[in-house]
């Protein structure tokens, strides 16, 4: 696969350009040069093969050549609701959820989660690079912190909401079915047992269980994504 770039301005004609960060690493990072060529999309579900044509100081002009439709994205959007760790941790967790497919990340704050700032265009960065490495050609969307108890107020009842509940719950292969998905999934520590009883009361809540061993936040997190895409998602 040719080297990916992401563009936030729609393709539409024979040329494009790249700008900002993309544009660096082409130029200071890739050394590109006039003659090279990548792959550009722009997040509507396709790909362009383009060449480069100019190279200046902070922006690379590209001739647009052939549009390619491509079919990377999961047909059964999934949301995942997760109460993001710190540092190192939470960039991991983002880019392989991108990765696995998730169409979608909510962080939840929680009684337990630790509390700090969530630069969201800092977040946007490590989607669009997991984007560009693994093939996707639509960007997962990801949202300010909502608290537990309005995410539960203000789910969608038609979606399944799967609860990664650490005291037991219907094992995740056998629970996960196909249909539109909200996994939730808690902070170091667990939710708190009333945390756990609100979300088992809310309707169309399914308790699973990710097995016997005691998981970290975002290993939960992306085992259960793992889990249903390979249930009810396009593993299938």
């Amino acid at each position: 696969m040719a080297d990916r770039y992401f563009v936030e301005t729609p393709i539409d004609g024979p040329q494009a350009r790249l700008i900002g960060t993309e544009a660096h690493h082409l130029i200071h990072v890739m050394r590109g040069k006039i003659g090279d060529q990548i792959t550009l999309f722009d997040g509507l579900g396709a790909e362009y093969a383009c060449r480069v044509s100019q190279v200046g100081r902070s922006e690379v002009t590209l001739n647009v050549g052939s549009r390619q439709e491509v079919n990377r994205e999961s047909s059964l959007p999934l949301t995942l609701a997760v109460a993001l760790p710190k540092g190192d941790r939470r960039r991991w967790l983002v880019e392989k959820a991108v990765e696995l497919g998730v169409a979608r990340l909510l962080p939840v704050v929680t009684q337990r989660t630790i509390v700090d700032r969530l630069n969201l265009e800092r977040m946007r960065a490590h989607i669009v690079e997991a984007a560009e490495q693994c093939g996707r050609t639509s960007l997962a969307g990801i949202e300010e912190p909502v608290k537990l108890d309005a995410l539960l107020k203000a789910r969608d009842p038609a979606r399944t909401l799967y609860f990664a509940d650490e005291t037991g719950g219907e094992p995740a292969a056998s629970a996960f079915k196909p249909g539109p998905a909200l996994i939730l999934t808690g902070p170091e520590g667990g939710f708190t047992p009333g945390e756990a009883t609100a979300i088992r009361a809310t309707p169309n809540a399914r308790a699973i269980s990710l097995g016997p061993r005691i998981l970290r936040a975002e290993t939960a997190a992306l085992a259960a994504v793992a889990a249903w895409m390979s249930a009810a998602g396009d593993w299938q």
